[in-house]
């Protein structure tokens, strides 16, 4: 059921607008326009003086081109102008009423006294200043003038004047005369819009009928119209949309193909879990055997002196330690490959980041004797996670220091590229991967050196978690053998 009317809310608006504009336009002209005339009749006047002004100082009352160009400008403006020397007499007149009257009222000005009662109700006593535009009543006729009097620069007197015809009664009937014409304007336009909305709301009522049809599912009804407006637009849409619909139903049909494709990547993550036991138990079972078997011997007294007890229980921790740290590594690694750890991008300072790393590592550099060397000082700022970055550099790190040999240098650079892209590169002298290896250091539980990665406690899952990361904020990573050492790298975005 339509309770608004699209036809009647269009006819209501634009009578609306008419009467508002109408009684705009009424109380601008009651309001203004007397004000308004006043002021450009006052412009004519101080206009006229100019060109008086301009003609005495060139000396041009009597030149003939003067008189017929100031003539010109005096008729079509309805002024009247008199000029006269110091004797009284006229050097130029361009009177068209009441000439004798504008000399007498000149001299009254000049002299400062009043002859009779002919000048309205001005008095001796309130005589205008020359050079101002004053208001002058003329008592027999009523006539209001705009008047100005005053001397010229080459000494002559002038007066200038124009008659103020009836402004009041003429915005009377402009406005009479609008109201009348706005009533009719707004019945007009009222019925006009009436009629012209008929050919707006009838297509939209045709939409609402084919969009009704479309809510169960009948897509045969098509839009006929061939309008070239919006409404045409709509039309076009609800009729693209109709096809699209029943394309999209048949479509569903097809997505069986997609289900069965989701069913076989959930059968190589099972794999990949599978995989991933399997992995873990291998390397649980060396440590697991260990603590069992020194256990076993503590309990059973093989040794019975403190040495041997400590030596004993040392080796249980170690192994229990190395257990705990692999677990740590392995949730981690899992939270990073199935995207349930949210990358915080964070604007930072990688520099810093790393010189307070190396701080607080200075003592198992020191320990081991090797020397550590980072040329960038200036602060370099990334978009990044902050603390996956330190977790990278970490990684590399750790690893440099274990397999540091030769000199034993560390050499850490962070240098500008292309792209606005910071690479961060950790080099170590010692041994280059074997080349064969390179392709597999990044995955999971691969070891190059599988005697020597235990002996300080590596669990094989470090590059792994490094990969994971460096994906997760879609970034750069990966390693290079050099003649005298190993160099590992990853790259961030510059801030």
């Amino acid at each position: 059921m339509i309770r608004r009317s699209i036809r009647r809310q269009l006819a209501a608006v634009t009578i609306g607008l008419l009467v508002g504009t109408i009684l705009l336009c009424w109380f601008i002209n009651k309001t203004f326009l007397e004000s308004y005339y006043e002021m450009e009749k006052a412009d004519v006047v101080a206009e006229a003086y100019q060109r008086l002004n301009a003609a005495a100082a060139a000396e041009n009352f009597s030149n003939e081109e003067f008189v017929q160009e100031m003539g010109r400008y005096a008729f079509i403006s309805n002024i009247n102008v008199e000029v006269i020397d110091a004797n009284s007499m006229i050097v130029y007149a361009a009177v068209f009423n009441n000439g004798e009257e504008l000399s007498t009222r000149l001299l009254r000005y000049i002299i400062g006294y009043s002859l009779n009662n002919s000048f309205g109700d001005e008095t001796s006593e309130s005589i205008p200043m020359p050079g101002e535009i004053f208001k002058y009543v003329d008592r027999r006729t009523k006539t209001e003038y705009l008047e100005m009097y005053g001397q010229l620069d080459n000494g002559y007197w002038f007066i200038v004047n124009t008659a103020m015809e009836s402004i009041q009664e003429s915005v009377r009937i402009a406005n009479r005369f609008l109201t009348y014409m706005g009533i009719v304007a707004a019945l007009l336009g009222g019925i006009l819009m009436w009629v012209v909305s008929k050919r707006v709301t009838d297509p939209v009522l045709e939409l609402a009928a084919i969009s009704e049809r479309m809510t169960h599912l009948d897509f045969e009804a098509k839009y006929q119209g061939r309008e070239k407006n919006e409404i045409g637009l709509l039309g076009n849409n609800i009729n693209q949309l109709s096809e699209s619909l029943e394309s999209t139903i048949s479509e569903l049909k097809s997505a069986n193909n997609e289900l069965q494709k989701d069913i076989e990547k959930k059968e190589q993550i099972d794999e990949m879990r599978k995989e991933f036991l399997a992995n873990v138990s291998h390397e649980l079972k060396t440590p697991i055997a260990l603590i069992q078997g020194y256990a076993e011997g503590l309990k059973e007294g093989i040794n019975d002196d403190p040495e041997s007890r400590d030596f004993y229980c040392e080796v249980i921790m170690d192994e229990a330690g190395k257990m705990n740290t692999m677990v740590q590594k392995l949730m981690t690694l899992n939270q990073l490959e199935f995207g349930n750890d949210m990358v915080n991008m964070e604007r930072f300072d990688v520099v810093a980041l790393i010189r307070n790393y190396l701080q607080s590592a200075e003592i198992l550099t020191r320990q081991n004797e090797i020397r550590v060397k980072l040329e960038q000082t200036e602060p370099v700022y990334v978009w990044g996670d902050v603390f996956k970055v330190e977790e990278v550099f970490t990684n590399y790190f750790t690893n440099a220091v274990h397999y540091c040999l030769g000199e034993k240098l560390i050499h850490i650079k962070v240098e500008q590229e292309d792209g606005g892209k910071v690479r961060v590169s950790v080099f170590n002298t010692g041994d280059p991967i074997p080349e064969e290896s390179l392709p597999h250091v990044w995955e999971k539980f691969y070891k190059v050196d599988k005697a020597r990665t235990r002996t300080y406690g590596g669990s094989g899952v470090g590059l792994s978690i490094v990969k994971a990361i460096m994906e997760s904020m879609n970034q750069s990573y990966g390693v290079q053998n050099y003649a005298n050492g190993v160099v590992f790298w990853f790259t961030l975005e510059t801030a």
